[in-house]
């Protein structure tokens, strides 16, 4: 997002964006795209996405391997990297004589939604002699192997208590397999999700404008000890208004850090050159803001120091707290780990643009060798990250774009070919389909998308009125430019309501420029033909050619913004966890 002051080419919308208070990012702490928020993250050197988390782990039933005592267990933990090498995550302490060992130990680990983590566990049975020696310098080839587990780290966090056992086995698989078992808990290490929600409101701002009225915004920062101050928040542009009333701002407790912290509360004069003018600020904790809201009172802005003197004035502009709540914010994993589910579907495109599938030059071709193409790539590294987080691995795929073999051109078919049953089971099922219809279904054309956003859209809509904790994700592989980019927007503002994200994948060398207008990451929020405004971003679209080669997969690229979006509908309509009881009224 660039530098965490910067304005986005001088645009309102990078002001504040209006719905801070109901963003988020995996971490469950930001208050939507915020700028600050991104700084936040950044310095402590982790990305918005990461959730730091500790892994506790305890054993049942080891196999004994001392002859005069019982085993002296260790465990050691590794993540499983893309190339197939193991990197160590850390070590527990060694329990002496126990097969039953609970260990104190904490392994951490980084917890990435938009990556399949797979975990390794190792557990050893450390020699007497070696009892003495910090566990992180044993030599394991030293230490009796006890047996092996291996999960991903999405299968722990998607269980309601983020505990999951698993049986040990050897390494080869042979030999004994009743080797006990390792239980594995995950907690984030998180300080707080205490946060503050705002609504500010001004009363007389001086005009700066000359033609017009003023157009103000708030930016809230945080003062700090070794002086200065750091932005932690700011508000969106109300045009040409002198007594403004601005959607809520939420504060989280790692940015205000206490009630008692100054917040320095500038306000602004919005100008396109991004050369904004002050109109004037006052300093004020959480807690007095508290007492103005409690008061229903009104607090003075100060004009800010000029001239010889440097005398501050006090202004006839007052600033009011018209609401002031104290709330939780959940986080991603508080909302999956409660039984809320992400449900997968996929839509294919089967233009004529994708070249003949019988020849090797095709997108859609097929290798005999089993190297996949494009299409199976997204759909297989896609997949087999989502499938973790639905129960019943059902998936709805579809294609577009094709020739039926009745003759007529359909831009939402069952890919699995059937007439009215469009899921299929598992990832195996959609690339099984996927197969299956390059050989039934024709290459023919347009490419449009309206088809299939309408029919996700469908089925998320429906499952509100089911009360399903579930959330949909449509992943649509394409290789053209959209033909109906209107029909398209209009789609997405409409679906942008639903408990739905969709995510494009471009593959080939074709001109994608409209696909990054869906995407909206400059900050513009889509804008139907009928003037209604998306009331969230809910499409990421990755081009394949352009994500970097050993760096970030595709999928990587397509999901880091999944968890916000996710935040964005479920705190927007003030959904709680599934083991949250409501709030009493």
């Amino acid at each position: 997002m660039g530098n965490f002051c910067s304005d986005v080419k001088g645009g309102q919308q990078a002001v504040g964006g209006g719905n801070q208070a109901i963003g988020g990012g995996g971490g469950g702490y930001s208050a939507g795209h915020n700028e600050a928020v991104d700084f936040f993250f950044r310095a402590k050197g982790e990305h918005a996405l990461f959730t730091p988390m500790e892994l506790s782990l305890s054993a049942t039933k080891l196999r004994d391997r001392d002859i005069m005592s019982k085993s002296d267990p260790m465990a050691v933990v590794y993540m499983k990297k893309r190339d197939g090498k193991l990197e160590e995550l850390g070590r527990t302490e060694v329990i002496m004589n126990n097969l039953d060992p609970t260990w104190i130990q904490k392994i951490n680990v980084t917890y990435q939604f938009e990556i399949v983590q797979p975990l390794i566990f190792h557990v050893y049975d450390v020699d007497t002699k070696y009892h003495n020696l910090p566990v992180k310098t044993l030599d394991l080839k030293d230490q009796d192997f006890l047996g092996e587990a291996s999960c991903v780290v999405s299968e722990i966090v998607t269980k309601r208590n983020r505990s999951l056992t698993l049986n040990l086995h050897n390494r080869d698989g042979r030999g004994l397999k009743n080797l006990g078992t390792l239980t594995v808990h995950a907690e984030e290490t998180v300080a707080s999700r205490n946060a503050v929600e705002i609504t500010f409101r001004c009363s007389a701002l001086v005009n700066k404008d000359l033609f017009s009225k003023s157009d103000p915004f708030l930016r809230i920062s945080r003062t700090v000890e070794t002086g200065g101050s750091i932005p932690i928040c700011k508000t969106e542009v109300v045009n040409n208004n002198l007594n403004p009333i601005w959607k809520p701002v939420c504060l989280t407790m790692q940015q205000f850090v206490s009630k008692e912290n100054p917040l320095v509360i500038e306000c602004f004069d919005f100008n396109t050159s991004g050369n904004h003018q002050l109109i004037g600020k006052l300093q004020k904790s959480v807690a007095e803001l508290e007492t103005l809201y409690q008061s229903k009172a009104g607090a003075n802005l100060i004009s800010p120091s000029s001239g010889f003197r440097r005398r501050e004035k006090v202004l006839k502009s007052e600033i009011f707290v018209d609401r002031l709540v104290e709330k939780q914010l959940y986080s991603f994993l508080d909302y999956i780990s409660s039984g809320f589910e992400l449900s997968f579907m996929v839509a294919v495109d089967f233009t004529a643009s994708n070249g003949d599938p019988r020849n090797p030059t095709s997108l859609h071709y097929i290798d005999p060798s089993g190297r996949l193409n494009a299409y199976q790539q997204a759909i297989l590294e896609v997949g087999e990250v989502i499938q973790f987080y639905d129960s019943d691995r059902h998936f709805p795929a579809w294609g577009f774009g094709g020739r039926t073999p009745n003759g007529s051109v359909s831009h939402c078919f069952n890919l699995n070919g059937s007439p009215s049953d469009f899921e299929v089971e598992g990832v195996e099922g959609i690339m099984a389909a996927y197969r299956s219809a390059i050989h039934n279904f024709a290459l023919a054309g347009p490419t449009l998308f309206g088809q299939v956003i309408n029919k996700a859209a469908d089925i998320a809509g429906h499952s509100l009125s089911s009360h399903h904790a579930k959330y949909y994700i449509l992943l649509i592989i394409t290789d053209g430019v959209v033909s109906d980019l209107q029909e398209t927007i209009n789609s997405v503002v409409r679906a942008s309501d639903l408990p739905l994200s969709i995510l494009i994948v471009g593959v080939g060398n074709a001109d994608f420029k409209e696909m990054e207008i869906l995407d909206a990451d400059n900050g513009d929020r889509l804008e139907s033909s009928s003037g209604r405004i998306a009331t969230r971003d809910i499409v990421q679209f990755v081009p394949m050619r352009e994500v970097h080669v050993g760096q970030m997969s595709v999928v990587q690229a397509l999901l880091e913004e999944l968890p916000s979006q996710f935040l964005s509908y479920v705190r927007g309509r003030d959904i709680k966890p599934l083991n949250v009881p409501p709030a009493s009224s």
